[in-house]
């Protein structure tokens, strides 16, 4: 009778063991190349679906440790369904406006730019009536500026003081110093030669100043920083040409129109605050105006920008 019930269990044990593992082949058979078997030898900790243990001499399962057995843990690790359905980040989109005055081009690039996903791209006319009358309605990240006429750098500092936040890019065939430092004083976020590059350095000179960044190059850096460090000069004519101050005043001139105090002014150039107010004065008889606001506006709209020599100290 005890022989009967041993073998009763151990046959029972059996039919448990083949069960067991019918089941982790069906569960293999339906997960199929996505599950992973992990095997653990004698793990500290258990995460388990199925524990077996083994040990010689012993027939029936059992949940025990034992000091000299065998224990192995089967698991089924399915791949994690986060990462499935995980989608890519979404690119920002950046609104640009073509400001051109030569139609095929403007057509041609406003079409090139559209290919792009993340360009939102518009035209209007290079003048400053039509951006006016656009941006009064429409948002804009970045302006393109082309065109074979002259470059008016009127229209670069308008949109700079008007829109500040919108970036300006100026869209050329070749460059001199005098365009450089003019255009980065008048706001430009960036040049570019448009004869010279890819389309696709366009597109990432746009994405680089819509995020705040200047698109400037070594030459073109070399320019800016050389004017920055020279002491600016405005030579002041008259209608003919000719000049009506002196190199010394004329740097005086060029610090009051760039919003300095006669102190300012006078530390500057290393002179006395009384020696600014005297050569104010003498500029103000040769130009027949009163004020210095008077000085900036003639300086403006009479004034040339050149480098100045020298003169700290001197009058």
């Amino acid at each position: 009778m005890a022989h009967s019930c041993v073998d009763n269990r151990i046959q029972m044990s059996e039919k448990g063991h083949r069960r067991a593992f019918r089941r982790l082949h069906q569960l293999w058979c339906i997960t199929g190349c996505a599950a992973k078997l992990v095997h653990h030898r004698m793990p500290t900790k258990v995460d388990k679906v199925v524990r077996i243990h083994h040990k010689d001499a012993v027939t029936t399962p059992t949940s025990e440790e034992y000091p000299c057995g065998y224990h192995s843990d089967v698991k089924l690790a399915l791949p994690d369904q986060s990462s499935v359905m995980s989608t890519p980040a979404e690119i920002p989109r950046v609104r640009v406006v073509v400001a051109d005055s030569a139609l095929i081009q403007s057509h041609l690039l406003t079409k090139a730019l559209r290919s792009r996903r993340n360009f939102h791209v518009s035209t209007v006319a290079l003048d400053v009536s039509a951006l006016h009358e656009f941006m009064q309605s429409n948002a804009a990240d970045v302006v393109l500026l082309a065109g074979n006429q002259a470059i008016n750098f009127g229209l670069l500092r308008w949109l700079h003081v008007s829109h500040p936040t919108t970036a300006p890019v100026l869209l050329v065939d070749n460059y001199d110093r005098d365009l450089v430092v003019n255009a980065f004083r008048s706001g430009v976020r960036g040049i570019f030669l448009f004869t010279h590059a890819p389309l696709r350095m366009l597109c990432k000179c746009i994405n680089a100043v819509s995020a705040g960044q200047i698109w400037i190059n070594g030459q073109q850096m070399h320019y800016v920083l050389e004017a920055l460090s020279g002491l600016s000069s405005l030579r002041v004519v008259n209608s003919s040409g000719q000049s009506l101050v002196t190199p010394r005043e004329e740097q005086v001139v060029a610090l009051v129109a760039d919003g300095l105090s006669n102190r300012q002014v006078a530390n500057e150039l290393g002179l006395s605050e009384h020696t600014i107010k005297k050569y104010l004065l003498r500029i103000f008889d040769k130009l027949g105006i009163s004020t210095r606001v008077e000085l900036v506006l003639y300086a403006v709209s009479h004034g040339e920008n050149r480098q100045a020599e020298w003169m700290r100290g001197s009058a």
